[in-house]
């Protein structure tokens, strides 16, 4: 009896898979105007230098959580895309990077941190026309402080 459970819970979860795949190869479609991924940081004692954190790759792109570690401790996260940090973006932020983020529960993006470290990270994903932006925010305790945005 548990077994049969067991088979048919894998081949609804199977299923559920491949007709996913298939909505995201559907031709034309467009990004999602808004998105917000998290990461976590890295734990301590890890090899100093510049570390990844963590990925995401969707059909639309790939980007990486990295962090600078010094002594064993991580002192600065950024976001790269193609191996190299993504371009600054300009000083006014286009509206809907201010409401995709509000969509997400984050603070409202203002003056960027010099350095950004914390407990948990965001990537709050907006999309404006052609251009793709990257808003990074740390967890610090029980708050959000915006750290940087970039183009993609």
């Amino acid at each position: 009896m548990k077994r049969t459970i067991f088979v048919g819970t894998c081949m609804a979860i199977g299923l559920s898979a491949v007709t996913a795949a298939a909505a995201t190869k559907a031709p034309g479609k467009a990004p999602a105007a808004c998105g917000a991924i998290h990461f976590r940081p890295l734990p301590p004692g890890v090899p100093d230098g510049e570390q990844q954190a963590g990925m995401y790759k969707s059909r639309n792109g790939r980007l990486e959580l990295r962090a600078v570690v010094k002594q064993g401790n991580s002192v600065d996260y950024y976001v790269t895309t193609g191996g190299k940090r993504i371009a600054a973006a300009p000083a006014n932020l286009p509206e809907t990077a201010a409401k995709c983020a509000a969509a997400k529960k984050m603070p409202k993006p203002e003056a960027a941190s010099s350095s950004c470290t914390g407990q948990r990270f965001t990537v709050v994903v907006a999309h404006s026309g052609d251009q793709r932006l990257a808003l990074l925010y740390a967890q610090d305790g029980s708050t959000w402080r915006f750290c940087s945005a970039g183009t993609f």
